[in-house]
């Protein structure tokens, strides 16, 4: 397995958007095409496809200014193709995601929501580190890092 973050492309966001999920799954998560479409007109917006290998497996979006906040980050979507969970895919994905939000020299929190009916988002999420806080306003359950100083990169001096 070797799983990666690409920019979603013009060779790859059409695929991107066919990427399935289970009907049950579906309630829980907007459409790729839609949130495709948000990142093309909010620049914090960052798309990222998530390949194995060659094998596009799944898509997640974050904000590099959550709620109009400096140094706060927002994953908005996560998925993986439902014929590909199971195997560590999301896990290893998540793990890039918060690896490339971290070397962000600004983050301060790291923020993701979820429908609290979802267990199984609340124990995945859970075990990276993210804290619930309480409901958004959309009756999601927002989950939190806070991302502590010697966490985040060193600043570069200048000269």
């Amino acid at each position: 397995m070797e799983i990666r973050l690409a920019p979603v492309t013009e060779e790859n966001f059409e695929a991107i958007i066919d990427l399935p999920l289970l009907k049950q799954q579906e309630d829980y998560l907007a459409s790729n095409a839609y949130s495709i479409a948000q990142a093309s007109f909010y620049p914090d917006f960052q798309a990222r496809a998530i390949y194995d290998g060659t094998e596009l497996v799944g898509f997640l979006m974050y904000d590099r200014r959550s709620n109009d906040r400096v140094g706060e980050y927002g994953i908005y979507r996560f998925m993986v193709d439902h014929r590909r969970q199971g195997g560590g895919i999301g896990r290893r994905a998540m793990e890039l995601v918060l690896a490339e939000i971290r070397a962000c020299d600004d983050v301060e929190r790291i923020t993701i929501c979820y429908h609290p009916e979802n267990p199984v988002a609340k124990d995945f999420y859970g075990s990276f580190g993210f804290v619930e806080v309480g409901l958004d306003d959309s009756h999601e359950m927002i989950a939190e890092i806070m991302v502590a100083a010697s966490d985040a990169p060193a600043a570069q001096a200048t000269p």
